[in-house]
């Protein structure tokens, strides 16, 4: 069987305006790079802004009730719960690792639109589901569908990528950056909030934010992908193996390998910062949920402000630069810090890192065509599947060793430096990719 899906649309049939309509004016030969006309383009770019903002929000409002939740099917067993709680967030990271890739792929063949509407639509009536859930057996379910709809970010990015000159897409990355910064600042608060209400509120206000914006899009969001630049799905590369495959073209290879690096180095973060907080420093979870808050505000205000008169004064490679050595320093004062004031102090640096992630993600959409963009978005985010399997294990398992009467790591402090030198590895890497 063949694995491409033809396209047996006869040539007189006009498409279906709700998939692929309105499109952005054509622009004359030669100025491809030119951006839409400006009141569409705009518009859709805040659709797409608001879209990863309200995906991130709604994530982070159901993560404070999620556990309750399943707890309240178990009986009040918290073991039983943390347990689940570990099943359902790898289910949920698996079903993106593979989703990612086809429906990045897929919105190469049939267009970004209808890929973006039909995530905002699904994660609505997904939430629904969940609100609902009268066993643990449907939430489960619910947290798989999220894991499928939620893998539309790639198709975001690379929306943005359609609309957005060569020159301009690291700032246009990096405001979607700011929207994930965003998103998790407010969700927790907000769900903590709303679950005080009751438990399964947040999951309602999330389902109805999603619908609206899916509604305001159908309105508002213009067709990015001209038909020319179209391609004929493939499962060879809508898989996350063959999505990683175009990264070892030239140039792109160092490029990828810094992103892998700085993306484990993330994980550090994810996985031992409140642990280690409460551990050094004792930390309470106000103060916690505060440095927490403080790193996301950080990381937006830099990615969405900051990062475009970055680039515009010093390029893409140097901005790289700049955020890597910036997030070692930044790491490395995190694990020297002795008093809590001084790990405060790192956190500055440490936003610096938003200036790489885009900055690359810029650079490596300049070397693939228009009709590439989906599979590019979705390849890059099997890069952070693949830091979210590996990370984890390897940080927490530093931290077991470097604390306690038998430690054997003599530096509490173990993990950042780990992270610190996964950055300066990407150095590397930035330093041997071809201009």
């Amino acid at each position: 069987m063949s694995d491409r899906l033809e396209n047996t649309q006869p040539a007189n049939t006009e498409p279906n305006p709700l998939l692929t309509e309105p499109e952005f004016v054509v622009p004359p030969p030669g100025e491809d790079n030119l951006p839409p006309p400006a009141p569409g383009r705009r518009a859709a770019a805040t659709f797409i802004f608001l879209t990863v903002s309200l995906d991130m929000l709604a994530l982070g409002m159901i993560a404070p009730v999620l556990p309750r939740l399943i707890e309240s099917f178990l009986h009040g067993d918290t073991s039983s719960a943390s347990r689940m709680l570990g099943l359902f967030g790898t289910v949920f990271a698996v079903v993106q690792f593979f989703c990612s890739p086809i429906l990045g792929s897929l919105s190469d063949r049939i267009g970004r639109r209808p890929i973006v509407l039909l995530s905002n639509f699904g994660l609505g009536l997904d939430y629904l589901l969940m609100a609902w859930a009268p066993a643990l057996h449907w939430l489960f379910l619910g947290r798989v569908i999220s894991g499928i709809t939620s893998s539309s970010i790639p198709t975001a990015m690379a929306y943005m990528a359609d609309i957005t000159p060569h020159e301009r897409r690291a700032a246009a990355f990096g405001m979607l950056s700011g929207a994930f910064g965003l998103g998790l600042i407010l969700g927790p608060s907000v769900g903590g909030i709303l679950g005080s209400i009751h438990p399964r509120l947040p999951f309602w206000v999330a389902a109805g934010l999603s619908l609206l914006n899916g509604l305001y899009g159908l309105f508002v969001l213009p067709e990015s992908l001209r038909r020319e630049h179209r391609m004929d799905f493939s499962w060879r590369r809508a898989n996350p193996i063959g999505s990683l495959d175009m990264l070892r073209r030239g140039g792109m290879l160092a490029l990828s390998g810094m992103l892998l690096f700085g993306y484990i180095a993330q994980q550090s973060l994810m996985n031992v910062f409140v642990i280690y907080g409460d551990y050094r420093y004792r930390w309470s979870d106000r103060t916690v949920g505060l440095a927490l808050a403080t790193l996301g505000a950080g990381s937006a205000l830099y990615g969405a402000v900051l990062l475009k008169p970055v680039v515009a004064r010093l390029r893409e490679r140097k901005a790289i630069a700049l955020g890597l050595i910036g997030g070692t320093v930044g790491y490395s004062l995190f694990g020297l810090a002795r008093t809590g004031w001084l790990f405060w102090l790192g956190m500055p640096l440490l936003n610096l890192m938003s200036f790489a992630w885009p900055s690359a993600q810029g650079l490596l959409s300049r070397k693939t065509t228009p009709s590439e963009q989906g599979q590019l978005q979705a390849a890059i985010n099997s890069l952070r599947g693949i830091a979210g399997v590996i990370g984890p294990g390897i940080f927490t398992w530093i931290f077991s060793k470097s604390i306690g009467p038998h430690a054997v790591i003599p530096f509490m402090g173990s993990p950042f430096f780990v992270a610190a030198s996964m950055l300066l590895i990407g150095l590397v890497f930035l330093r041997f990719s071809p201009e």
